[in-house]
């Protein structure tokens, strides 16, 4: 079993608390309304929305895969860290046991937010996984982001 992690930091314009509160907090409930077609429903399984919480997230019709869930391993909204770990879905393969992520937000001088994540590949075997192999995933997630980034542009008072 190897471990491969892949770290990546961007900035957005909206300051850590409003961006954590909509990226991370509310997304079961935002990223559904604004990306359908990328994310049919968010739901907890089991759990009370904190640490140790297991969801389920249904992808939409245009999707590669149909189904993740994922485990809240860490949540500091005082810091704005966020971790989790994908455990079961069709994002997963013979080849990858597991995916954990961690997203930590950081204010920046401009008063918006330095956004610094990692992905840590748990690999199974020999098996390696490449900058390449993560490339489509890294730029949906982007894409997501952007979304949620101008729906908060857009809608001021949402998510304050």
């Amino acid at each position: 079993m190897g471990v491969f992690t892949y770290t990546d930091e961007s900035t957005s314009v909206i300051p850590p608390p409003r961006l954590f509160k909509a990226l991370v907090l509310e997304a079961d409930t935002l990223i559904p309304k604004i990306a359908p077609q990328s994310v049919k429903s968010a739901e907890i399984v089991e759990g009370d929305g904190g640490v140790g919480t297991i969801k389920k997230i249904s992808f939409g019709e245009g999707s590669h895969y149909s189904y993740v869930k994922h485990r809240i391993d860490g949540l500091d909204k005082d810091n704005f860290v966020y971790s989790y770990t994908l455990v079961e879905g069709d994002a997963l393969s013979d080849k990858v046991e597991k995916i954990t992520y961690e997203i930590k937000l950081v204010a920046s001088a401009d008063g918006g937010s330095i956004i610094k994540s990692s992905s840590n590949y748990h690999t199974t075997g020999d098996v390696e996984i490449k900058e390449e192999d993560v490339k489509a995933g890294k730029e949906k997630a982007t894409g997501l982001f952007k979304l949620i980034e101008n729906y908060l542009v857009a809608n001021p008072d949402a998510y304050n």
